[in-house]
């Protein structure tokens, strides 16, 4: 130990909290009667080629999702194809997003439509505010453009809009150039005017057919779709946002001595930590998050899927050596560095193991004893159905209908190794 000090750790138990949940329970039909609704089939030609936006973010069924647009754009004629739409991510390369994609589920065998992927753009204006108009040059020569996307509060500011059909118009078809010329200007302007601006302007300009945004529930659960017109995606957009925002999942406590975060990851959010769940943000020009207030953050690894990408590890106190170990500065780097936000890519202190990052946290968390401090321990920000919670925090969860305590308490452990015992989040029945 750096500093001679006895740690006494608290004893924890298992939560599981309750959240409301509402899922759209066949997902094709649901997709098939929003595109008939909406009139797709008179706006689709035999033969057209027609572009399908496949994103970066770990959209619940998205290979379904893409799959059944595909399936009806086929049906009436049609020859559609998907468009890597994800900024700079994959190491901003053609054969990066194509993995990224696939590590997703998502290829020609899942969706049954051929990968076009290409980092070129072609510019197709100007904002009013000179922010370059690109767009991805196979999308641009296709027939049209369908765009595909969730729709949620996003990681590094508040809009409307956040992430959804308008930000994947400006970040993900931009590719590369133009979600960087869009977060350039986002310094000044702020994101949200930035993406509408953008947005708008490739509304005018391309040949984008309709639009289909997406509403998960905390579950991971498709909770809604809605096809929509291109001169309605702001419209939609803002409609599904307020949907998404009473839908998502949160810490139930407004503040916390220690948070422990098993993992980290671009397909868990795109900040790495969603900001909304644990009340940091680090992004020039946008304001903060005022709840949670957490003294210290731990995150104990990389999460699989994030391949490395360390994006928003500059959010925590403290981090383990295991996780600075799998960083693959690269992606990071670009990542951090087209968002304007370098500070994202900072490495905290690093402890040898999960045990000493735990204890310099309870060690710089302010005169707090053992039986009162307020500490949890979360698997990422994405899955809070479940997570372990201190004893100090046994009141407030018993007086909260939502919340359920599933374990008995036991004090924080730790193999001898310094691996935190137990090593997963388990969910009980």
């Amino acid at each position: 130990m750096l500093i001679p000090m006895e740690i006494t750790f608290p004893k924890m138990a298992l939560v599981e909290q309750r959240i409301p949940s509402p899922r759209v329970e066949d997902v094709p039909a649901a997709i098939r009667a929003e595109m008939e609704g909406l009139g797709v089939a008179a706006k689709v030609r035999p033969g057209m080629p027609i572009a399908l936006t496949a994103g970066s973010r770990g959209i619940s069924g998205i290979p379904l999702i893409l799959r059944s647009v595909a399936a009806r754009l086929r049906e009436w004629g049609a020859e559609p194809f998907l468009a890597p739409a994800m900024g700079s991510h994959g190491g901003a390369t053609a054969e990066g997003q194509v993995a990224v994609l696939e590590s997703l589920g998502i290829s020609e065998a899942t969706v049954g439509c051929p990968v076009r992927a290409s980092m070129d753009t072609v510019r197709i204006g100007s904002t009013a505010e000179g922010i370059p108009v690109l767009i991805d040059r196979l999308a641009y020569e296709a027939g049209g453009i369908v765009v595909i996307n969730r729709v949620k509060a996003h990681t590094d500011y508040f809009g409307p809009p956040e992430s959804g059909l308008l930000k994947m118009l400006t970040i993900g078809l931009g590719k590369h150039q133009g979600a960087l010329a869009a977060h350039r200007n986002a310094v000044q302007m702020g994101h949200a005017q930035a993406i509408r601006s953008v947005a708008r302007a490739m509304i005018a300009n391309a040949k984008l057919l309709f639009g289909l945004g997406i509403v998960e529930n905390a579950y991971d659960q498709t909770a809604a779709v809605a096809a929509c017109w291109p001169e309605d995606f702001e419209e939609t957009d803002n409609r599904l946002l307020e949907q998404a925002k009473q839908l998502m999942a949160r810490l139930p406590f407004d503040q916390l001595d220690i948070l422990i975060v098993d993992e980290l990851g671009k397909e868990i959010s795109g900040s790495g930590m969603d900001p909304n769940v644990i009340g940091r943000r680090m992004i020039f020009g946008e304001p903060g998050v005022s709840t949670p207030v957490i003294t210290r953050i731990v995150v104990r690894d990389l999460s699989p899927k994030t391949y490395g990408s360390g994006v928003g590890v500059g959010m925590a106190d403290f981090v383990t050596q295991r996780l600075v170990d799998k960083l693959d500065h690269r992606p990071t780097y670009i990542n951090c560095l087209t968002a304007q936000a370098p500070e994202n890519a900072r490495i905290p202190m690093t402890a040898g193991h999960d045990r000493e990052a735990v204890e310099w946290a309870f060690m710089t968390a302010g005169a707090v004893e053992a039986r009162q401090a307020r500490v949890v321990r979360i698997q990422n920000t994405l899955h809070l159905e479940h997570f372990y919670a201190s004893e100090a925090l046994q009141a407030e969860i018993e007086a909260n209908p939502r919340l359920k305590i599933c374990s008995e308490w036991a004090p924080l452990a730790f193999r001898e190794d310094g691996a935190i015992i137990p090593g997963e989040i388990a969910v009980t029945a």
